[in-house]
């Protein structure tokens, strides 16, 4: 094998690619009798798979988590040494390789992709040409969405389409881009256009690729500022054809939205809603993971495990990242639980929303006052920083009565998950919402119909079209669900918005103060970066100066110094 980047050089992933790829080797799995049988594919398949739930192993150093607390609607949090999640927020670094467990992930997984687009020819044994596309396209969608969120987080990056891997300089866009509308348009010719239900929760459909097409097409042509999204193939992806993809996805795809936009998240769960007033009150129900809104999710289970680092990712750990601070997190916040303290909710986008929409249900179902939601509520709590009382309450670990006796998750109920505050979360991470389906036709389109269909759920009147109410949708409907920061990159509002987080009022150890600016502040940070990530460090030392860093990136004044 040729040398590689660092990705596949890794300890053990490099043992396992040498044994997958010796030809010589009679009694293991290689190319020369693997794959074979339709088993086999399979086994390929939850192989990419796996590497959604891996990134998770270490969550503050995600695309989602980084998306989440980067925006301008969270705040970094956490205590007073948790500098990780602070230097999110301020768009600065913390750790030379900061981002390699994420890298890491997703290039195992382009690579297990690569590997199963040269080899899944082999297979015999389909029960049917469907079944064979079904998983082929699932390869490519998954493909696709590893290289956006790795160019979403890095900009330009490393274009490895073979599973002989070389040395490889960062790929234009362009070239990048084109294969993300490629491996799209593959999967969405080769996967059935049957109802999303009558495929295993979890996987790829033909609508999550044609749904990803378009969030991929926005992202694009706004912050790269063009008005096609190419195909290596030739030619390219036109708005005409997004729309026409989405149209196909909203008519026939059996995705919908569900009635009540708070049923989406789990405090609505039967063990909980018993005691919590809120969910009790307004009837609510949770529609649980999978239901017919979720267009694509990262799956998670009880299998986590301290004791194997691997295992963590079976976890959703958004949640435990989430949760309040030891003192809270406990009866006094019920059903609140317990967590690390990442991500206050910044208390302009509370203002804004009840300013702008006083009625809107989903102000209240996403955040969580403290102030007037709980009357336990510690402040300052297990040394919490960067604290406005607002909390958001899509992903944080939800607790219930169980004979009297709280316990850290539903889930231990729902699911047999362990009874351990950091180990409990089996919550779907939702990369992909029906809502987002609706509000990105109407951004494309430039019409009202699908924006009035998400606000009549939320009990609102209907508006007429313009951009900017198309974007304070967006922000409301989408709140803390991984996609603020980058509808701000796409627009161009970016520097704007997150300078207007400096001098809002937080409290840092129960200490009232100020939010303010590092490195120069929030606009000078996102415009010497323009809102990418560094590449990890070692990556660059691997490839003898043929990667080089992220404009931004490198020098001391880019490290964050802690409060």
């Amino acid at each position: 094998m040729k040398k590689t980047i660092l990705i596949l050089l890794a300890a053990g992933f490099l043992s396992s690619c040498e044994s997958f790829l010796d030809s010589e080797s009679f009694s293991k799995k290689n190319t020369g009798n693997y794959p074979v049988t339709v088993a086999d594919a399979n086994s390929m398949l939850v192989g990419i798979y796996n590497s959604l739930s891996l990134a998770m192993t270490n969550a503050p150093h995600s695309h989602f988590y980084m998306a989440e607390l980067a925006s301008d609607d969270r705040f970094g949090g956490g205590g007073e040494n948790d500098k990780d999640m602070q230097g999110l927020d301020h768009l600065m670094n913390t750790l030379p390789d900061r981002f390699l467990p994420f890298w890491s992930a997703r290039y195992k997984g382009i690579y297990r992709a690569n590997s199963a687009i040269e080899n899944l020819n082999k297979v015999s044994g389909w029960d049917s040409d469907a079944q064979k596309n079904q998983l082929l396209g699932e390869v490519h969608f998954l493909r696709a969405l590893y290289y956006f969120e790795l160019s979403q987080m890095f900009g330009e990056v490393p274009l490895i389409t073979s599973s002989i891997v070389v040395n490889t300089p960062k790929t234009p866009a362009d070239v990048t881009y084109a294969l993300i509308a490629e491996d799209l348009k593959t999967a969405i010719d080769l996967m059935p256009a049957t109802p999303y239900s009558s495929v295993p929760s979890g996987h790829a459909t033909k609508w999550a690729a044609q749904s990803l097409l378009a969030r991929v097409f926005l992202f694009y042509t706004g912050y790269y500022k063009k008005t096609e999204l190419p195909l290596t193939s030739g030619g390219s992806f036109t708005k005409a054809q997004v729309v026409q993809a989405l149209e196909n996805c909203i008519q026939n795809s059996g995705h919908d939205l569900i009635g009540d936009f708070r049923n989406l998240w789990p405090y609505s769960n039967t063990y909980t809603k018993e005691d919590y007033d809120y969910a009790k009150d307004n009837n609510l129900s949770w529609a649980g993971d999978g239901n017919k809104e979720i267009v694509f999710a990262v799956k998670f289970g009880t299998l986590a495990d301290w004791g194997d680092q691997y295992m963590l990712g079976y976890t959703n750990q958004m949640n435990l990242h989430s949760g309040l601070r030891s003192n809270n997190g406990q009866d006094n916040t019920f059903p609140f639980g317990q967590g690390w303290g990442a991500g206050p909710v910044n208390s302009n986008l509370w203002e804004e929303w009840r300013t702008a929409e006083p009625t809107d249900i989903r102000r209240t179902g996403s955040i969580l006052n403290a102030d007037t939601d709980l009357t336990g509520y510690i402040y300052g709590a297990d040394s919490q920083m960067e604290e406005t009382g607002l909390w958001q309450k899509k992903y944080i670990p939800i607790t219930a009565y169980s004979e009297g006796k709280l316990i850290p998750s539903y889930a231990v109920l729902t699911d047999k998950a362990p009874a351990d505050y950091q180990l409990a979360h089996t919550q779907d991470l939702v990369l992909i919402r029906f809502a987002d389906v609706l509000l990105m036709h109407a951004e494309l389109t430039e019409t009202a119909t699908n924006l009035t269909r998400v606000r009549s759920r939320a009990k609102l009147n209907p508006v007429a079209y313009s951009l900017n109410a198309l974007k304070r949708e967006r922000r409301w409907e989408l709140a803390f669900e991984g996609v603020r920061y980058f509808d701000l990159m796409r627009w161009g509002d970016a520097s704007t918005a997150l300078a207007n987080q400096e001098g809002v009022s937080i409290k840092n150890k129960g200490l009232d103060t100020k939010m303010k600016a590092f490195g120069g502040g929030y606009k000078a940070r996102f415009e010497a970066t323009g809102g990418f990530w560094p590449i990890p460090a070692s990556e660059i030392a691997l490839s003898a100066g043929l990667l080089t860093q992220n404009k931004g990136w490198g020098e001391p004044v880019n490290e964050y110094p802690g409060w």
